[in-house]
C-alpha cells in the first residue's frame, strides 16, 4: 500500500497566484506568478520566484498537473450560489455540480442563467454567496462585465479534473491545495484608485501611478498580515509597466496564496464552516 501524502510544510512549498480568464489567448493569457515564503518568522516575506502566462488550456491544464507540493491561489469562483442552486434544481454536492453545469456546455449553462436572472425581481437578479459580500465580489451567476460565470464554468471543472484539494469543497490530492483569490480585494487594502484596464485608452498615467503605490506596500509589508513581497528592479518595473494589470493581480494572488499556506491545514485561512456549494475567497 502506497504511503499516505501528508500536506507540505508552508517553508517548502510552493506558491502559486492565478490571474484567469475565461478565454486565453496570446493576447490576454493566464499568468500566473510562482514564489516561495522565506524570511524568519518575525521578518517572513514572500519571494517571486517567476512569471508564466498560458495562451491555451492545455498549458493551464498542465501547470494544474504539476507534481506538488504546491499551494495555488486562482482568481476565479469555485462555486455558485446555494439560492441559485437550490431554485434551479441543481446538484447540491460540489463535484457533481461543476460536472452538471460542465455537462451543459457554455450556451446552455448562460441559457439556464439568463432565464433564472429574468424570474427574479429587479434589483435582486443578481444572486451572491455569502463570501462576496463581504469581499464585494460579482455574483458567479455574471456573465458580462466581468463575465465571472464563464469563469466558474472553464475554471472549476478543470480543477475537479486535475484532482487537487479545495478546502472546504472537495478532498483531492494534498499535496495540490487550490484556494480562490481575489486580487482586487487585496488592491483595495491599498488603494481604492482604478490600477488597471485592458482598453487602451484608459491605460493612463493615473492608473500606473497606482499600480508604484500598490507595489511600494507590498515591498514593506504594508498590507493585512504584514507579509513583504521581495522583488528585482526588473520585477518591479514589469509589474509597474503592464497595463492591463495582469502580472500585478498575479502577484497580488500569490500573496494570498502565502497567507493560506501560513495558515496552514485543514482550513488554510478559510473559515471552517465554508458552504460546501459556494466556497470562500481568501482573506475576506
Amino acid at each position: 500500500m502506497a504511503a499516505e501524502l501528508k500536506p507540505a510544510r508552508a517553508s517548502g512549498i510552493l506558491l502559486i497566484g492565478v490571474n484567469f480568464t475565461s478565454a486565453p489567448r496570446r493576447a490576454k493569457p493566464i499568468t500566473a506568478a510562482f514564489g516561495r515564503l522565506a524570511g524568519e518568522v518575525t521578518e517572513p516575506r514572500v519571494e517571486l520566484t517567476g512569471l508564466e502566462a498560458f495562451d491555451g488550456w492545455a498549458a493551464f491544464e498542465a501547470l494544474l498537473a504539476r507534481p506538488g507540493p504546491w499551494l495555488g491561489a486562482f482568481d476565479f469562483p469555485f462555486g455558485l450560489p446555494r439560492e441559485a442552486v437550490v431554485d434551479l434544481g441543481w446538484q447540491q454536492h460540489w463535484p457533481e455540480l461543476v460536472r452538471h453545469c460542465a455537462a451543459l456546455g457554455k450556451a446552455g449553462f448562460r441559457a439556464a442563467l439568463d432565464a433564472y436572472r429574468e424570474s427574479r425581481p429587479i434589483g435582486r437578479r443578481y444572486a451572491h454567496r455569502t463570501t462576496d459580500l463581504p469581499a464585494r465580489s460579482h455574483s458567479p451567476l455574471k456573465l458580462v462585465n466581468p463575465p465571472v460565470g464563464l469563469m466558474f464554468l472553464e475554471g472549476a471543472p478543470r480543477l475537479l479534473a486535475a484532482g487537487a484539494t479545495l478546502p472546504g469543497l472537495h478532498a483531492g490530492d494534498p499535496q495540490r491545495i487550490a484556494v480562490e483569490a481575489y486580487p482586487g480585494l487585496l488592491a483595495r487594502s491599498i488603494t481604492r484608485d482604478s490600477y488597471k484596464s485592458d482598453e487602451k485608452r484608459k491605460q493612463t498615467f493615473e492608473r500606473r501611478d497606482a499600480r508604484a503605490r500598490i507595489i511600494t506596500a507590498l515591498l514593506a509589508g504594508n498590507t493585512p498580515g504584514g507579509l513583504a513581497l521581495r522583488l528585482t528592479p526588473t520585477q518591479q518595473t514589469s509589474l509597474i509597466d503592464d497595463a492591463a494589470g495582469d502580472r500585478l493581480d498575479a502577484a497580488l494572488a500569490l500573496m494570498q496564496a502565502a497567507r493560506c499556506a501560513q495558515a496552514g491545514p485543514p482550513h488554510y485561512g478559510l473559515p471552517a464552516a465554508v458552504d460546501p456549494l459556494e466556497g470562500w475567497i481568501a482573506g475576506v
